[in-house]
């Protein structure tokens, strides 16, 4: 088995990996009161400033997608790849929605996060049941590693996408969900 990480954003919040434990801490509750606490993301983020380019995604219309199947997906990392010929590539996955990008409006999103926070999972669960399967066009980007070593920007930078004008979208196939898991836990979880 291999899986792919990944986001609904190409960007992530950090560049280094050093920050990542703390990042979550921003995600969990107040150490001593144990209430929800906006302020550990925000002084997190301010001390950040690489990671601009996430939030602005995440605040946008773009961070309130329509459910799982209205969303695009991103492979986040770089990966290293090598083709028939045993050259190594570093490559970046695009997962492209083909029922079409859909987002919330605040209002909406808000309803939802309060009234049906499990909205994705039930949408996503129905459609394959109904047999209306979403699919993805998959894409990668390619870069060589003589493109690397000349690129303006580290490659591997999370925070930062790659130009599509100097590597494009090549498509590669199709992801199509077709069977919902008859034991969540043991097919997903582990």
């Amino acid at each position: 088995n291999w899986d792919l990480v990944g986001n609904n954003t190409p960007i992530f919040f950090i560049r280094d990996p050093i920050f990542f434990p703390s990042f979550i801490h921003t995600q969990k509750r107040n150490p001593v009161t144990h209430l929800k606490d906006p302020d550990m993301f925000w002084d997190f983020i301010t001390l950040r400033p690489e990671a601009t380019h996430q939030v602005s995604f995440l605040f946008s219309d773009r961070g309130t997608p329509d459910g799982y199947r209205h969303m695009n997906g991103y492979g986040s990392h770089t990966f290293k790849l090598v083709n028939k010929e045993g050259n190594p590539v570093f490559c970046k996955f695009h997962f492209k929605t083909d029922q079409g990008i859909k987002n919330f409006n605040r209002h909406r999103a808000g309803e939802l996060a309060s009234s049906d926070p499990d909205y994705a999972i039930r949408d996503l669960y129905n459609a394959i049941a109904t047999q209306n399967f979403p699919s993805w066009s998959v894409h990668i980007q390619v870069m060589s590693e003589e493109q690397a070593d000349k690129h303006k920007d580290n490659p591997f930078d999370l925070t930062k996408v790659w130009s599509q004008k100097e590597y494009p979208l090549i498509p590669v196939g199709k992801m199509v969900l077709n069977l919902n898991p008859k034991n969540y836990f043991a097919e997903v979880e582990q």
